[in-house]
């Protein structure tokens, strides 16, 4: 499914400024709202940060990204969503990367203490030295 299609079939106006976010997140990566508005007026030449948060909140409620907010940094976006993935952040330069569930469709949902919470989601985040920093 295109992005048009895709914004359409989640009752969204289709706007160019939500297009070139989307053409963004497809490029895969873990992208700060810094690199998506910069990535992003490469494409649509008038856009403001402001208005990049803006899509960027309603493509999150709409599950069509996915934030995440790895301890120490920026929150990044994703498309990658409505999957069981968590992710693996190098503690020295900060590169994200997707790991698939090891254990797996929905670990850790069955809390041992849900303190009346009913739990719909676990986020794991692994922390390490990529291979870049790691040959430095």
């Amino acid at each position: 499914m295109d992005s048009e299609e895709l914004l359409r079939s989640n009752g969204l106006r289709v706007t160019r400024q939500r297009l070139a976010v989307l053409a963004v997140l497809d490029e895969g990566g873990h992208p700060t709202v810094d690199e998506i508005a910069r990535r992003a007026r490469e494409k649509v030449s008038s856009l403001s940060t402001q208005a990049v948060y803006n899509v960027l909140t309603v493509l999150n409620e709409h599950g069509l990204a996915r934030r995440i907010e790895p301890s120490g940094s920026h929150a990044r976006f994703e498309s990658r969503t409505g999957d069981n993935h968590h992710h693996v952040v190098c503690e020295h330069c900060g590169r994200v990367e997707d790991v698939d569930c090891a254990t797996g469709s929905a670990p850790c949902l069955h809390a041992a203490q849900s303190h009346g919470f009913a739990i719909n989601e676990a986020e794991v985040t692994y922390w390490g030295t990529c291979p870049t920093c790691l040959a430095s």
